[in-house]
């Protein structure tokens, strides 16, 4: 695909962020805008290679059509190339910017050269859609009579909505935050994903028919201990209904829960109890919230000594609001070795690389105070905690990873304790699950991990007629895999509804 010679004639370029001086002032999208000829040089760079590996199981989990598309691009035909990114994806928009791309790591000419930049492309070719006015509202050709009940509206529950309203059935999703989008809304910060651009794709969703019911939470409130999680994702007690399951299954004829995996990982060790230490996503939320409200965010990290304990995007994401909050000073901790620069032997192509990489937060930082905030096998032991019951530090030991310990796949370092001061701590170490109360209500069964527990592939529960998918089911996940189970789950819910699914003729 593309030009037969393109990958020896042309170097990758990626399309560059905006300058770190000029976007740390403000929460607009990090993102440039690439011109046309620089996309299409890019496209000539994918290869006839055969077998496109970014389409394996190590590549791209929505099987997107990569060497299609780009070969349309290199030759200019975008609207067509819009066509077949839809056909596997129903929001390039979102994965065209959040994806970490493992379709980039499995890139067959990733095995000699730097792969081809997909990722880039993916996102100027629905940019210009939208752009263009290719995308609308797509109409079902007709309804079924049935209808489907979709709990939780992000990425999983949008695309398990979206195909499930083409395919012609009912679809009401139910939210419990005051906005659509979940993880997509809440969870990723505005200058990764202009929430414009959710909004957006969420009243072509509206206008093709799909219902949406926000503030409203199915079945009874439970708190876990602690309370933290009804405050996570944007939901508030204010003006909250609450649907019994029991009248949620009788007013559909299947239900799909795509509620997400949104217990956090807790770091229960000396001075928890101290004020100032939040999870990463409490506090992503809140500033969301306050830009939408235009005002003076709840959890301010202005002119505070910051730690955040935990990496991967979430971890990245706290550090630049941070940021853009005006912190004093910021500091990164890593439980892990720091990765190596190139791929390790036991990590061959086409697995995705794990190799150090610096994300957009991790080089503003870099510019504001000279250094990567980041710093590795470090073991948090105790936050330090000031006269008035409040965070003032974090004390921690450096871990040896080549010595594996008696009850841990480390040792700690004798004589490495250090002691960190800091104003603000934010909890980024990944999730547990979904909460417990509703699988818990239904009376669904759960796998040892606490994931709604469906068969393979059909992604139904123990209990017909409800149907999960997304990290409540597999665990927490990237926004492509989740899209993925989405769009499966429809797939389920419809041979289930007709007796053989229909969907796949109308994709």
């Amino acid at each position: 695909m593309g030009k037969v010679t393109g990958f020896k004639e042309y170097p990758r370029a990626i399309v560059p962020y905006r300058a770190e001086e000029e976007r740390l002032h403000d929460f607009d999208e990090i993102f440039s805008r690439a011109e046309a000829p620089h996309l299409q040089t890019q496209g000539a760079r994918c290869m006839d290679c055969g077998v496109p590996f970014c389409q394996s199981d190590d590549g791209c989990p929505v099987d997107n059509l990569i060497p299609e598309w780009n070969d349309l691009v290199y030759r200019g035909e975008w609207r067509a190339a819009l066509d077949r990114l839809h056909a596997t994806n129903n929001f390039p928009e979102f994965t065209g910017r959040v994806c970490p791309a493992p379709c980039e790591g499995a890139c067959v000419l990733g095995i000699t050269e730097p792969a081809v930049t997909i990722k880039n492309i993916e996102q100027a070719i629905v940019d210009r859609g939208f752009e263009e006015g290719w995308v609308t509202p797509l109409q079902p050709q007709q309804r079924s009579g049935f209808t489907v009940a979709v709990v939780g509206s992000g990425p999983a529950g949008l695309a398990a909505a979206d195909e499930l309203n083409h395919a012609g059935h009912e679809v009401t999703v139910y939210e419990r935050a005051d906005r659509i989008g979940g993880l997509l809304m809440y969870g990723i910060p505005m200058m990764k994903l202009d929430k414009r651009l959710v909004e957006r794709r969420v009243e072509l969703l509206r206008q093709a028919g799909v219902k949406f019911v926000t503030r409203t939470s199915v079945g009874e409130a439970v708190a876990l201990p602690g309370g933290h999680v009804l405050k996570i994702m944007g939901e508030s007690d204010d003006g909250m209904r609450h649907i019994p399951v029991q009248e949620l299954l009788a007013c559909h004829d299947a239900l799909v829960l795509a509620v997400g995996a949104t217990v956090p990982r807790d770091l229960p060790i000396p001075g928890r109890e101290a004020s100032g230490i939040y999870f990463a996503m409490e506090y992503l939320t809140r500033s969301t919230q306050s830009l939408y409200a235009d005002t003076k965010p709840s959890i301010d990290a202005a002119g505070q000594r910051v730690i955040v304990i935990g990496g991967g995007d979430t971890g990245a994401d706290c550090i630049g609001t941070a940021l853009r909050q005006g912190c004093q000073s910021i500091v990164n901790f890593e439980l892990l070795d720091r990765p190596p620069s190139d791929r390790a032997p036991d990590n061959p192509w086409p697995q995705w690389p794990l190799i150090m990489r610096s994300d957009y937060a991790h080089s503003e930082a870099q510019h504001r105070f000279g250094k990567d905030p980041r710093n590795y096998s470090l073991l948090s032991k105790a936050f330090l905690v000031g006269d008035r019951g409040e965070v003032c530090g974090v004390r921690t030991v450096e871990v040896d990873w080549t010595r594996p310990g008696d009850e841990a796949p480390f040792t700690e370092v004798e004589g490495s304790e250090q002691d960190w001061p800091c104003d603000l701590v934010f909890l980024s170490m990944g999730f547990t699950g979904p909460e417990p109360a509703l699988p818990d209500q239904l009376g669904l069964e759960c796998d040892p991990r606490s994931n709604i527990l469906t068969t393979a592939p059909g992604y139904q529960s123990s209990r017909a007629p409800i149907f999960a998918a997304g990290d409540c089911r597999r665990g927490q996940s990237l926004v492509v895999w989740a899209i993925h189970e989405g769009r499966e789950v429809a797939r389920a819910v419809d041979d289930y509804l007709r007796g053989r699914s229909q969907i796949n003729a109308l994709a």
